[in-house]
């Protein structure tokens, strides 16, 4: 069978070499299958890693929330003949919080060789600048979106720093940023520490840690539209 490797992609305008190394270039280049989020965004990405690369010649099968998942086991079909085929994210790490999973599941259980390549993850980077537990913490993705529901989740995530000793990651739609920061400043102990990475690996990069009660003392970036990571701990 062929080698279902996972290539993830940078997370916002930066330079490739920043961020990719030189081996996943070696990878793409021999590929002619792909599964991806977009095809418009996946071909531009590829004609960035080498501009060689004739795209028209190139196969795309599109997996994101629109894709009828009881039909994506033809999306394997060229691994059981022998192809390789590349899963290319939208941004950041395949799998990771990225209907890529769903396949990757798939072809483990077909017994399908599947490779992780090396790239940024804003969850990892987020928490190795956090100052956080990096032995044990969650992450849960988005919060719930009604008010009433969110603040108990908050308040669940909170109880687990201070029962557990583990760090709770988060993210938010990028429009809603500032009303989750203004949230989370109204709902957790003065004393619980919050990170918020924004733009990670990006020339705007901005990684800061305080507690609650300092927040509230300080100016706040602009963050709307800006991609985040949340990260709460004691």
């Amino acid at each position: 069978m062929g080698t279902l490797f996972l290539i993830p992609t940078t997370l916002g305008e930066c330079s490739l070499t920043r961020v990719l190394p030189n081996y996943n270039t070696t990878i793409i280049s021999r590929l002619n299958c792909f599964i991806v989020e977009n095809i418009r965004t996946a071909r531009r990405f590829l004609k960035q890693v080498n501009h060689d690369i004739n795209i028209d010649e190139l196969h795309f099968f599109e997996l994101n929330q629109h894709t009828d998942l009881s039909r994506i086991g033809a999306y394997l079909e060229p691994l059981k003949n022998g192809i390789d085929v590349g899963i290319i994210s939208e941004a950041g790490c395949p799998a990771i919080a990225d209907p890529g999973a769903d396949i990757v599941a798939l072809a483990q259980a077909k017994g399908i060789k599947v490779v992780p390549l090396v790239g940024p993850s804003s969850i990892l980077l987020s928490l190795m600048g956090s100052g956080f537990n990096g032995q044990s913490f969650a992450f849960h993705g988005y919060l719930p979106i009604e008010k009433e529901t969110r603040t108990q989740k908050l308040k669940q995530l909170e109880k687990r720093i201070y029962g557990e000793s583990q760090t709770q990651i988060f993210i938010e739609t990028p429009y809603r940023n500032m009303q989750l920061v203004e949230e989370l400043c109204k709902t957790l102990q003065s004393q619980t520490k919050l990170c918020i990475a924004a733009d990670i690996t990006t020339e705007t990069e901005y990684i800061c840690t305080k507690s609650i009660a300092e927040w509230k003392q300080t100016t706040i970036p602009n963050l709307h539209k800006h991609p985040c990571i949340f990260l709460i701990y004691k």
